[in-house]
């Protein structure tokens, strides 16, 4: 497999499609939505609420490939962009996804360069990777033509390398610099696992903390963004505070358990 080699087309024309490439590029903080529940309703209904965007997650969550495409519209017609975090490997579906129009994949334990090689290739356009045409959704939601979508596509449709193992850890200046990995995503809780000789999981140890400081010093180094997943909204602070550009907060399923444990005790003290 070619390793990609060519810089991206600058962005034209920020719709909600390249809105979030924009908005990093930019350097604001992007606050995400997390969802896992299968019915796209719920991340349509997140995404009226005022995060800057909706994170659909295919490797923990039961959602399917078929389900996270029906919810894209749902969420590009609150004007917010997409993301989707694909299951350890599969990046078969990485173009499938972008054809469909999200804004931005995640693509869980790149370990190795083979990992980030293969990714970056089935998502961008050549000469910098290998994704084939067929884009309906991607197309639809960038306002460009078909040639002006080739062009620009490689630009906007962002790809997040995850961050949380120690092999990703030792290889995270080669991640980085290779051409068509846009962003890293740093996955807390396996971070602690990996950190800890797989003796605990504690997303909030001091070690982790550590880690995802180092991460976004060397991100920061060569203008990449880095994402966390945050289980609070204390720790969503915390790791804006380390230089995260982005967060995804909890999950669905957390907020309704939440929502439903304050409502409980509202009634019953």
């Amino acid at each position: 497999m070619p390793q990609p080699s060519a810089t991206p087309t600058p962005i034209t024309k920020p719709t909600i499609l390249a809105s979030l490439a924009a908005r990093l590029a930019g350097g604001d903080t992007i606050l995400s939505a997390w969802c896992g529940i299968a019915d796209p309703v719920i991340s349509g209904m997140l995404a009226q609420e005022g995060f800057d965007a909706v994170t659909l997650d295919m490797q923990h969550g039961p959602i399917t490939l078929g389900e996270v495409i029906r919810a894209i519209p749902l969420i590009n017609a609150a004007g917010k962009p997409a993301l989707a975090r694909t299951p350890v490997g599969e990046f078969q579906n990485v173009s499938k996804l972008f054809d469909s129009g999200v804004s931005g994949v995640i693509a869980p334990m790149i370990n190795t360069m083979e990992d980030a090689r293969a990714f970056a290739a089935s998502a961008k356009y050549p000469p910098m990777g290998e994704r084939s045409w067929g884009s309906y959704g991607g197309l639809s939601a960038s306002g460009l033509d078909p040639n002006a979508y080739l062009r620009e596509a490689n630009g906007f449709s962002m790809t997040f390398a995850m961050i949380e193992t120690r092999e990703a850890m030792a290889i995270l200046d080669e991640i980085l610099a290779l051409p068509g990995i846009d962003a890293v995503f740093v996955g807390p809780s396996d971070l602690s696992i990996a950190l800890s000789g797989g003796t605990q999981v504690d997303a909030t140890a001091p070690e982790v903390d550590e880690a995802i400081g180092h991460i976004v010093a060397r991100a920061s180094a060569v203008g990449k963004p880095v994402a966390v997943y945050a289980q609070s909204p204390e720790r969503a602070k915390d790791f804006y505070r380390l230089g995260a550009k982005m967060v995804t907060l909890m999950s669905d399923t957390v907020m309704l358990r939440s929502g439903a444990q304050a409502a409980i005790r509202g009634v019953r003290g």
